[in-house]
């Protein structure tokens, strides 16, 4: 594989973790350090893993995963934009711990959520007999790079417009999900 095209793949993997860490820069009431390391270390191993085990996994499960990884995605981004919605409007306390898509499982489902796609790439890599180690590590670091990028331009628009744009990150993530699903469903 030839680096414009590793490069092109690994971009295009990481689009949905940059839109994911600008709607979390935007919803964050105070970002630092370790919320961008935590989302940004998350984001980028998910994005690693992804093709390894889909590699691994080869062409014996394709056609499984393939069939419902694209409702995975969506329910798992509506569910985290629809709470980031909901807390915007009905949750007033600016201390909550819970309202951090850098902890727990918020975090866990959207590192998986943004890194399904990966899986893909990998099954495509076995297919094409394809070495998975350097796209992965590729494809893993490009969305780390991205997914900082992102908070960071997050927390600069949400410096400029405040707090309302938190349900702009919500609908950001719902919207992502939708995507997901009709490229999977209606355009195929």
């Amino acid at each position: 594989m030839d680096t414009i095209t590793l490069m092109g793949i690994a971009v295009a993997l990481a689009m949905d973790a940059f839109a994911v860490a600008l709607a979390t820069g935007l919803a964050l009431p105070v970002m630092n350090g370790r919320h961008m390391f935590r989302l940004g270390f998350h984001f980028g191993l998910f994005q690693a893993l992804m093709p390894v085990i889909g590699w691994l996994a080869g062409m014996t499960v394709q056609a499984w995963i393939s069939s419902y990884d694209h409702w995975v995605a969506f329910f798992l981004l509506i569910f985290v934009g629809g709470k980031m919605i909901y807390e915007a409007f009905f949750d007033h306390d600016e201390e909550n711990l819970e309202r951090d898509p850098t902890r727990g499982w918020s975090l866990i489902m959207l590192s998986v959520a943004t890194s399904i796609d990966a899986l893909a790439v990998g099954l495509t890599l076995a297919m094409l007999n394809v070495s998975v180690w350097v796209p992965s590590l590729v494809i893993g670091l490009t969305a780390g790079v991205l997914t900082v990028a992102g908070m960071l331009l997050g927390r600069r628009i949400n410096g400029i417009w405040g707090k309302r744009v938190e349900v702009f990150g919500g609908l950001v993530l719902c919207a992502i999900g939708v995507k997901i699903l009709l490229e999977q469903t209606l355009f195929q």
